[in-house]
């Protein structure tokens, strides 16, 4: 009798493999990125020009302001338009986070028959792209300083550039948490909508915060963006004189904290996101 032979000569290798989950989660990813770039971009004819003009039109009133109240010199080693530039574009990033953070799920909830996507898909994939077109925006406005003559090169460019990713990592875990209160609780998402000028206001974007009581100072030092948009300064501008108090400890401290509570929330919720 002839031995088995050790060689099969069946097609169990003929089939398609199958992918990893982590194969499978990057290709929908990517799909879900070209969605929402094409639809962010593409779909309204002046989303280019609103995403660029919202911070000139920012810039060009604080400005303004700046001729009547002289606000250029209330800032210590360091030119009143950069940093205010720095400033609005740094918050910005954070703001992002909280409000797309508050529709990204009904944003997506069509793809949800899927079952490879997943609520905290949608949520990082904004956020990503939001973090490319503010940082594309923020290259533009460096290079028209440039243009003009002004030197808007960061002074400690590795310091400047973690301080611009910890304030987008700071957005992503406001995101995470409230695209999910916001989803349970839709009442959440429009008092998130009604803090934005507030924040503006407390986070010392317009104005240092550097001049005002200690007694104020010590409840607005609370607010993690101060200390992420003053460490984000002070690598563009060496010399400029931080926020009593700044700590990139606590700033950490709450963007870890809002990133493991959000991701902890959507693994909770997740049927609860789908069925919606």
């Amino acid at each position: 009798m002839t031995p088995p032979s050790n060689h099969s000569t069946g097609d169990n290798n003929s089939g398609p493999k199958a992918r990893s989950a982590w194969a499978v989660t990057r290709s929908v990813w990517f799909a879900m990125f070209m969605r929402e770039a094409i639809g962010r971009t593409m779909t309204d004819r002046m989303g280019w020009f609103w995403m660029i003009a919202e911070p000139m039109a920012f810039t060009l009133v604080m400005i303004t302001m700046r001729s009547f109240i002289g606000g250029d010199r209330l800032i210590i080693n360091a030119p009143f338009i950069p940093w205010m530039i720095v400033g609005l574009l740094g918050f910005f990033m954070v703001r992002e986070g909280l409000m797309q953070g508050a529709g990204a799920i009904n944003a997506n909830k069509a793809l949800f028959a899927y079952r490879q996507v997943q609520p905290v898909d949608g949520v990082l994939v904004r956020n990503f792209l939001d973090g490319l077109l503010r940082t594309l925006i923020f290259l533009l406005f460096m290079l028209g300083a440039l243009l003009l003559g002004t030197d808007f090169r960061p002074d400690n460019g590795f310091q400047a550039i973690s301080g611009w990713l910890s304030l987008w990592a700071l957005g992503l875990g406001f995101s995470l948490v409230i695209s999910v209160a916001g989803s349970l609780i839709p009442e959440i998402a429009k008092i998130v909508r009604m803090l934005s000028m507030p924040l503006l206001i407390m986070s010392g974007v317009i104005m240092p915060l550097n001049h005002l009581p200690h007694y104020l100072l010590e409840y607005l030092m609370l607010n993690p963006i101060v200390h992420g948009l003053e460490y984000t300064r002070h690598g563009f501008f060496e010399g400029y004189q931080v926020v009593h108090g700044t700590s990139m400890l606590y700033f950490w401290s709450w963007t870890l904290g809002m990133l493991a509570l959000g991701l902890l929330m959507h693994v909770r919720f997740k049927e609860r996101l789908k069925a919606q």
